[in-house]
């Protein structure tokens, strides 16, 4: 857990400042910070041998998905558009770095949900295509991080922030009569997702169609880190259930629809953005590392493109099987 520095700051007026710097950043999803990230070499040490024989290297490799796989924050920050906040060292530029990964395209974009897989963006600096329309006969392999804002991501935390550590905000909002609202709009999202993965094989026939879940952003267990991380001791668990639960149903559908699930949950565990720097891979409300809050850095960057290289070639039954014991 971090080291909590105490001020004489009024917690209000502290966590006021928190959550202003928090959507100011996400809602633009344009933070930049000065700072570059270790090279791809250094990066990947230790990653597992490269896939050459999976793809032709003269066919793509396409890149779909959100901010989790686009890297807003992370240097160097590719402006095509700005409000996209693409970087050249998030998980599809180091995968596509590798030997026998083909051309990349990367089309991600941050604030995409399912439906801009399909239909324009529009974002600041101007409009991201379809992404979908980057897939073709010669895609040979397409990963796809998506969902997290079809559930309300953003919104999500603003609700289950809190200004002091104690009580239930979180579940006092989407828990009600019985019902979760999250995990309603998980199960909302469920055949979004599988038509996401049935317009790509339909696009791109040959290709090998890789859903990349979400790191863990809370800790596996205990109790949190607030205020680094503003939820409330006794929300903790519940917003560590409703990862879990997101990506067992992402596990769900790639199997269910002819693609591989890759489990970047269970190789974060102890990374989450209550973790050291230097450790965490996602940063925390105020990051300190290049990255924009509760996103990915350089480094979860790399542990998700590891990930994705250890999963090729393991069925997608064996991902859901291990979702399925966390929940």
């Amino acid at each position: 857990m971090a080291k909590i520095v105490r001020d004489r700051t009024a917690p209000g007026r502290r966590f006021t400042g928190l959550r202003r710097s928090f959507l100011v950043a996400v809602m633009t999803s344009a933070v930049l910070v000065g700072g570059v990230p270790a090279s791809p070499a250094a990066l990947f040490s230790g990653t597992p041998a490269s896939p050459a024989a999976l793809v032709d290297p003269a066919t793509s490799y396409v890149a779909l998905g959100d901010s989790y796989t686009a890297g807003p924050g992370i240097p160097f920050q590719k402006f095509r558009p700005a409000g996209c906040a693409r970087s050249d060292h998030n998980y599809p530029h180091l995968l596509g770095r590798r030997p026998g990964i083909p051309r990349l395209r990367d089309v991600s974009c941050s604030g995409a949900q399912t439906v801009h897989l399909t239909s324009p963006q529009r974002v600041a600096g101007g409009v991201n295509p379809p992404q979908l329309d980057a897939l073709d006969a010669g895609t040979r392999l397409v990963t796809v991080g998506i969902s997290g804002n079809d559930i309300g991501f953003a919104e999500i935390l603003r609700y289950c922030f809190s200004p002091v550590p104690v009580g239930t905000p979180c579940q006092r909002r989407y828990v009600a009569g019985g019902q979760d609202r999250i995990s309603a709009r998980i199960a909302q999202t469920a055949p979004r997702v599988a038509a996401v993965i049935a317009a790509i094989h339909r696009r791109s026939p040959r290709a090998r169609v890789l859903v990349v879940g979400y790191p863990s952003i809370l800790p596996d267990r205990g109790p949190g880190c607030w205020p680094v991380m503003p939820v409330t001791a006794a929300d903790v668990p519940y917003l560590r259930a409703k990862n879990i639960e997101l990506n067992a149903m992402l596990a769900k559908q790639a199997a269910a629809n002819g693609a591989t699930f890759v489990d970047t949950y269970t190789p974060s565990v102890g990374h989450d953005a209550c973790a050291l720097p230097g450790r965490r891979w996602v940063e925390p409300v105020v990051p300190v590392s290049p990255a924009a809050p509760v996103h990915p850095n350089a480094a979860g960057m790399a542990g998700i493109a590891r990930a994705v290289l250890a999963t090729v070639g393991a069925p997608s039954s064996a991902s859901v099987s291990l979702i399925a014991t966390r929940a």
